[in-house]
């Protein structure tokens, strides 16, 4: 008995060891070619819009595809959409690494675009799925931290890249997700269902008009997709503009300003996953919606620190405002999964998340091009993180509204 129960209390755990490994290779997959640009461009010419283009391509594609990625985990075998996500786009970071033109580029970085939309929800909507106890925020926390380890070694690309060619580490990193994909084909497998639900499952089939009309039937539901959008512009902007406000406040130099916007930040930001995930299941032991208080709370912390940070004169100080705002924005990362398998039923989870996702990038990439804009207008940066600290308190405002489902949460408790 105690050895049954121990593989058994093992086994959601190395679901997540597993998904960790997908998705530290899926943003390293992603995010290296932004890292290789002066190779990219030495053997492939073409102008700055041009390569703005691949990235740009990759997250429209990416974030019309989601919602209809998420369907297909919801409707038929999330691991096996997981493990077939992974074949694909490794073999598209393979067929990369032979493109000699701009065009076959581009067509490389919409096919990712199209297989990595099928990995995150059917991903997180599995790691529901095994922990169905009191270790969701966590175990979702160990898995975001895969995804910014993976951000933080896109370097390797450059570096690889320098010391070979671009095309070798495209290479590399392709056939290394296609043989994984083939070893997780024997050992991923969907969460064993009670024949209760199993019976269930067979007589209410999911379809997407019916998915679509019983999640925005929801009125929490919309809550997260507004509290989650709002979020992502934040997001997104400081991603993006942090690296420029050092370097232009504080007198930086470009490499400078690169270590203190992802060094130490992407360090805070997975922290920030591990431990907020680790006291949310703590908390939840006492308080069934900590899952809802925690990333209230860090959102209340994080929205005073963006707008402290951008009235510090000196470079340390607003670092640490910086530290602090993603290391307690971080506590909505490792729990908007948990929330919303709160509000929405196993069977749609997946869809949910997949339309946070095609909001999130897409107000995310609008966050993007109007800092720019308002760049262009001589308006300061320091001003428009002021700006996005309001709307973090208006994201936390739309989470403090969400009502969890009654049903759902004792059926979480048992």
């Amino acid at each position: 008995m105690t050895d049954t129960s121990t593989k058994m209390n093992l086994k959601p755990w190395l679901i997540v060891a597993s998904l960790f490994i997908i998705a530290l290779l899926n943003y390293i997959d992603r995010t290296m070619i932004t890292t290789m640009r002066g190779s990219i461009v030495g053997s492939i010419p073409m102008t700055d819009a041009q390569f703005g283009l691949l990235t740009a391509v990759f997250l429209w594609v990416y974030g019309l595809f989601s919602p209809f990625a998420g369907f297909l985990a919801d409707k038929y075998s999330k691991s096996r959409v997981i493990i077939f996500s992974l074949f694909v786009w490794s073999l598209v970071t393979w067929m990369t690494s032979l493109a000699t033109t701009f065009p076959e580029l581009l067509v490389t970085r919409a096919l990712m675009g199209i297989s990595e939309a099928c990995y995150i929800p059917a991903a997180l909507s599995l790691i529901m799925d095994y922990h169905t106890g009191r270790t969701r925020s966590l175990a979702t926390g160990v898995h975001m931290a895969g995804i910014m380890a993976g951000q933080s070694l896109g370097f390797l690309g450059g570096w690889i890249a320098e010391n070979h060619t671009w095309n070798y580490a495209f290479s590399i990193f392709g056939i290394f997700g296609i043989c994984y994909a083939v070893i997780l084909l024997f050992f991923l497998k969907d969460a064993p269902k009670s024949d209760h639900v199993a019976e269930k499952v067979k007589e209410d089939k999911v379809e997407f008009k019916k998915t679509i009309a019983v999640l925005f039937g929801k009125r929490s539901y919309i809550l997260i997709l507004l509290f989650f959008g709002l979020i992502s512009v934040v997001s997104w902007l400081i991603v993006g503009w942090l690296p420029t406000y050092f370097k232009e406040k504080f007198d930086l130099t470009q490499t400078q300003a690169g270590v203190y916007s992802t060094g130490y930040v992407f360090t805070a930001a997975i922290l920030g996953v591990l431990i907020g995930g680790y006291i949310t299941d703590l908390w939840s032991k006492r308080n069934s919606k900590s899952r809802i208080w925690m990333p209230f709370i860090g959102l209340c912390i994080a929205a005073p620190a963006i707008f402290l940070a951008s009235y510090a004169t000196i470079l340390m100080l607003s670092l640490l405002c910086f530290i602090i705002y993603t290391f307690c924005k971080s506590f909505t990362d490792t729990n908007t999964m948990p929330i919303l398998s709160m509000v929405v039923e196993p069977k749609y989870r997946a869809t949910g998340y997949g339309f946070l996702n095609f909001c999130g990038t897409l107000v995310g990439g609008l966050g993007l091009y109007f800092g720019g804009s308002l760049r262009d207008a001589d308006i300061d940066l320091g001003l428009i993180f002021r700006l996005a600290s309001i709307l973090i308190i208006v994201a936390a405002l739309c989470l403090f509204m969400v009502k969890p489902d009654e049903k759902l949460m004792n059926e979480e408790a048992k």
